[in-house]
């Protein structure tokens, strides 16, 4: 397989760095940790198991109180932090929800936060930050501009940089979400995660290990940021080019070392997802959970559905890791998403140009139980239309490929000529 598509375990192990994570790391974070974060729902999906061959289970870190479960590992770093610290302050640099956890444990803490996201970074995810107290700064085309800006600003200020994945103190709060699993799920096969810097596989592989040496450990990317599988792949950490996805969750260049080292000797495999595929994977759980992820939340679920990963009746959790998704995102994904699965359809129908001809059409299609969004006229500007013509461009929300089938059919049949648009 491509080496940009998926990586798998059997390289030899890496030397960790010196600053090592070990389950007694862990352990103690989820001491310090109860009653600062929610210990979220590992829930049963029985829609999903039988779409995917499995028996499935959700871990819902969209419901931490932030969202997502960025605030583990922020909550985790900040409470160790000496007073001396705490009063001068910190900065964080994030795509969203680490920073968002940093704002909001900051605030409960009374540390004063400075948040670096990029320019382009989701409204929701800004706005939030703000309302919890943060300083907002935006800089940057992407994460690692962010932080970079982010490194700057703390140097200049004598802020503690709180880094999103490549802390142990962060890795290690990130784990305790890998033991909360294993105590609601003690019988899991596999787990799969999404990948950005490594921190939450990282953490969770360490936990999960120490206790089920046997369960399998599987990443998920944007085939967009690969840089995970490249990093694997090549033996030593690389720098994936830039590039926009919708997963803007693990929108990371270049992966955390301890989370390297960790993830070249834990993770059984890491593969990578198409940005259609998160699409579906996000309409699907909105729509058969009524549960709402952002794009790399629903990474597992994309990976589950379209990858070989030789999980056909195993118990799998995915790791659902948020859900600060935009409202106009989701509003794309979902009109996008059902023109995949042909709910909605867009058909160019030409017509005598007189009175009554579109009343016919639109008759055509009620007969049909299909129903009209959105109608619109083009006399000039259609490369098919005779003069004494019109062409109308129909959108339809119909029950799938068979009905379109059969009115197209009907369309045609009563002397219509008929184009179907694809996107």
């Amino acid at each position: 397989m491509d080496d940009t598509r998926a990586w798998r375990a059997g390289s030899p192990v890496l030397t960790a760095p010196d600053a090592t994570i070990t389950p007694g790391d862990i352990e103690q974070a989820r001491a310090r940790l109860r009653g600062a974060i929610r210990e979220t729902p590992c829930a049963h999906s029985e829609p999903l198991s039988e779409l995917t061959g499995t028996r499935c289970f959700v871990k819902l870190e969209n419901l931490q109180m932030t969202g997502s479960f960025k605030e583990r590992g922020a909550a985790n770093l900040l409470m160790q932090l000496p007073p001396a610290e705490r009063a001068r302050g910190v900065v964080a640099a994030s795509a969203g929800n680490h920073g968002l956890a940093v704002a909001f444990h900051a605030e409960r803490l009374g540390i004063p936060a400075v948040i670096v996201m990029p320019e382009w970074a989701p409204l929701i995810k800004v706005a939030s930050a703000r309302r919890h107290g943060a300083e907002i700064v935006l800089a940057g085309a992407d994460f690692d501009e962010a932080c970079e800006h982010a490194i700057r600003l703390g140097d200049e200020r004598g802020l503690t940089f709180v880094h999103p994945f490549d802390d142990p103190r962060v890795i290690a709060g990130q784990g305790t979400l890998g033991l909360e699993l294993l105590e609601q799920r003690p019988d899991v096969d596999a787990v799969i995660v999404p990948v950005g810097g490594g921190g939450l596989i990282a953490g969770i592989a360490v936990a999960i290990k120490a206790r089920r040496p046997a369960v399998k450990i599987v990443g998920v990317q944007s085939e967009k940021l690969p840089a995970m599988v490249k990093s694997v792949a090549a033996g030593r950490r690389t720098r994936a080019a830039a590039a926009a996805t919708i997963a803007d969750g693990i929108a990371v260049r270049e992966v955390g070392a301890h989370a390297f080292a960790i993830a070249r000797e834990m993770v059984h495999e890491i593969v990578t997802v198409a940005e259609e595929e998160l699409a579906n994977a996000v309409l699907r759980l909105l729509e058969i959970e009524k549960t709402v992820v952002e794009g790399a939340g629903a990474a597992p679920l994309a990976a589950l559905l379209h990858r070989p990963l030789g999980l056909r009746g195993a118990t799998v959790v995915l790791v659902l890791s948020g859900g600060n998704i935009d409202v106009t995102m989701v509003s794309r994904i979902i009109e996008r998403g059902l023109v995949q699965d042909d709910r909605l359809v867009r058909l160019g129908v030409i017509l005598r140009d007189r009175p009554g001809a579109l009343a016919g059409v639109a008759a055509l299609v009620a007969e049909e139980r299909a129903n009209i969004v959105q109608i619109e006229h083009d006399r000039a500007f259609s490369h098919w239309v005779a003069i004494g013509e019109t062409e109308v461009e129909l959108t339809l929300e119909t029950s799938g490929r068979p009905q379109i089938e059969r009115l197209k059919s009907r369309l045609e049949s009563a002397g219509y000529r008929v184009e179907e648009r694809r996107p």
